[in-house]
């Protein structure tokens, strides 16, 4: 991390092809890494533009909107930033010292967010006055910019000027309509297992509603599960295509929802997942590999065929299935008002572990919740699962953790997470719910 001066003099460091306007810094055509990695400092993907002016840097998508901010004075609070996501919400990267939130999340980052309804920090980062100055810098920063872009700045940033500069706060939170009038829904939630590509994935609903609608669910729509038709993604699919335009060519990876894709059944899987591969372009993307993410249900878990997982083990994308069990406790699942039986959810997870080991490109995850409502024997039930139904350690078939308590019961979620941890076979994290 570089501190600068207002005169800009040090600003070589840290940006290269620097062109310079008033006190702003402007680089173009910047190469991020190409392939997602667990690192412990700011990492940047694909290609992108920044400017930087005396208090931070702005990271651009290749279609001029916003998507990263992050300060380099000493008021900056280290290595941590604000990013914009495609339906433009703004999540808050924390470090927290680093000191657990790897072993609690996976990542050396902890994701903030200012709707979160199952957050684990006592802070919220948007109700501190760092945050809300690096956001508000977002107005001075268009006016300037589309003051510059006609005749003041460097003829050859002009056009990117011109771009940022119709990408203003106004439309980009109209973006956002925008998605979900492609998808014809709001995405609620995305799947745990999408952490692995920092959250960048493109959206296509194959499936409305559940098969359940438990009745502690609040991110679910309610409805009756329907199937969409092939025309309804295909055409989702082609508008997606000009929703992220130029920048298209910085993702990689797809997600299919809603909440049960995968009791669309294979035919409907495949030909979402192949028409997207071969629409997007993934063969082209900057990003090295592709992937694919959806969630699945008890039911839809235990009926699906093996043609399906041959199909996607072939497919060119490596597969995530991330399920809902809740609980493997028969009193806690009636709580939860889930209607199925702790004898099917000990099927599951059992069913979650074969896939695992007999599939190379697929990884099955489960769900379980936490919450300080349920009894005793719950937790009880999940170490049995995670812990005793394995002889061995598996680094596939994560176990998410989900806590129905909020901020104030920070304490006591980190406690129960590690020890459900301390006696898995798989991988325990944390699941904070992002929607899109």
């Amino acid at each position: 991390m570089y501190y600068i001066s207002s005169s800009l003099e040090r600003i070589e460091h840290v940006m290269r092809d620097l062109y310079v306007a008033e006190d702003l810094g402007v680089s173009l055509d910047n190469e991020g890494s190409r392939e997602y990695a667990k690192v412990s400092y700011p990492i940047r993907y694909g290609n992108y533009a920044r400017i930087m002016d005396t208090d931070y840097i702005y990271q651009f998508n290749l279609s001029g909107e916003i998507k990263f901010i992050q300060g380099h004075t000493s008021a900056w609070p280290g290595n941590e930033w604000l990013k914009r996501t495609a339906a433009n919400d703004w999540v808050y990267y924390s470090t927290e010292g680093y000191s657990s939130v790897h072993s609690l999340t996976g990542e050396y980052y902890l994701p903030c967010f200012s709707y979160s309804k199952n957050s684990i920090s006592a802070i919220n980062p948007f109700e501190t006055a760092t945050v809300k100055k690096a956001l508000n810098s977002l107005e001075n920063l268009f006016v300037k910019i589309g003051r510059l872009c006609e005749d003041s700045a460097p003829r050859e940033i002009r056009p990117f000027f011109r771009l940022v500069s119709r990408n203003d706060k106004e439309k980009l939170r109209s973006r956002s309509d925008e998605l979900h009038e492609i998808t014809g829904a709001p995405l609620t939630v995305l799947p745990p297992d999408t952490r692995h590509v920092d959250y960048d994935v493109i959206p296509i609903i194959i499936a409305d509603g559940c098969l359940y609608n438990c009745g502690f669910c609040i991110v679910k729509t309610k409805q009756d599960f329907l199937v969409r038709s092939r025309d309804n993604i295909t055409r989702q699919i082609e508008h997606l295509k000009n929703f992220y335009g130029q920048d298209l060519v910085n993702y990689n990876s797809i997600f299919l929802g809603q909440h049960d894709a995968l009791q669309a059944g294979a035919d409907i899987i495949e030909f979402a997942s192949v028409t997207a591969y071969e629409m997007f372009q993934f063969k082209n993307s900057i990003m090295k590999g592709a992937n694919l993410f959806f969630f699945g249900s008890i039911d839809s878990l235990l009926s699906s065929s093996e043609i399906l997982y041959e199909s996607l083990n072939k497919s060119p994308f490596f597969t995530y299935i991330n399920i809902g069990l809740e609980s493997a406790d028969q009193e806690s699942l009636d709580i939860l008002k889930k209607p199925v039986t702790a004898d099917l959810v000990k099927d599951a997870f059992r069913r979650i572990a074969d896939i695992n080991r007999r599939f190379e490109r697929i990884e099955a995850t489960a769900n379980f919740v936490i919450g300080s409502m349920l009894p005793e024997n719950h937790r009880s039930s999940i170490i049995d699962l995670a812990g005793n139904s394995s002889n061995r350690y598996s680094p596939k078939g994560t176990v998410y953790l989900s806590p129905l308590d909020n901020g104030e019961a920070v304490r006591e979620i980190r406690k129960n997470i590690y020890r459900i941890k301390n006696h898995s076979r798989f991988p325990v994290y944390l699941y904070l719910m992002q929607r899109l």
